[in-house]
């Protein structure tokens, strides 16, 4: 179903939004991958498993596979197709269910998407990460790849069409490189893993930097702890 669903969406995203994705050649073929992008529009969970050379999987509210009716059907069928993973948010166990989830998926040599940010940027910026992706990539020694999205914010359909509409982009960076880091507390490595992997987002995207976590949304599709 993921491939088939990604047979579909790849041409038409491409007619409607002209997406463009760069990097994606150097996404390593095999073994345990995380891949941290920057979160500036609900469309980013669609993109990046679309641009990707491999099955994504992230977490997706489960109430979106268990709505009734035709609709219903229709999510279940879209968020297995673009590889959502269904996890359940009971206030308290949002960030533990997150973390083993997103750890069980890199255990078994997958690919998991995570926004280090936690909540899609409202105004542009690229806030602090949190500390849970440098835990699951330090936990489970995947490899990290940084992704950063351009102009997703902006999508409108046959937009390229208008002159000076900027193309959404998907930038797949080179792997953060963490392996020296295996020595330090955990405290500490988990730190600067976080700095690295946002300093790499950064590089990609060339957005402004927030000193602060961005706390202004609440329907991120994959949050991180």
């Amino acid at each position: 179903m993921y491939f088939l669903g990604r047979a579909v969406l790849r041409p038409l995203f491409w007619l409607l939004y002209r997406t463009r994705r760069i990097g994606h050649r150097d996404i390593p073929a095999g073994g345990p991958l995380l891949l941290a992008s920057n979160h500036q529009s609900s469309w980013d969970t669609v993109l990046i498993p679309v641009a990707a050379i491999r099955p994504v999987q992230f977490l997706t509210k489960s109430t979106y596979f268990t709505k009734s009716g035709l609709m219903g059907r229709f999510l279940k069928w879209f968020f297995t197709s673009i590889g959502a993973v269904p996890v359940v948010r009971t206030a308290g166990h949002d960030a533990k269910a997150a973390l083993a989830a997103g750890t069980a998926i890199l255990q078994a040599g997958s690919v998991f998407a995570i926004f280090p940010e936690g909540t899609r940027s409202r105004d542009g910026r690229l806030y602090k990460g949190r500390g849970g992706a440098a835990w699951m990539a330090l936990a489970t020694d995947a490899v990290v790849v940084p992704v950063g999205l351009v102009g997703t914010d902006t999508m409108r359909a046959f937009g390229w069409l208008r002159r000076g509409h900027e193309r959404p982009e998907v930038r797949f960076g080179p792997p953060v490189a963490l392996g020296d880091l295996a020595g330090l507390p955990g405290g500490a490595a988990r730190r600067i893993a976080t700095e690295r992997i946002m300093d790499a987002i950064a590089a990609l995207t060339g957005q402004e930097r927030a000193d602060e976590l961005n706390a202004s949304s609440s329907d991120s599709a994959t949050s991180d702890a």
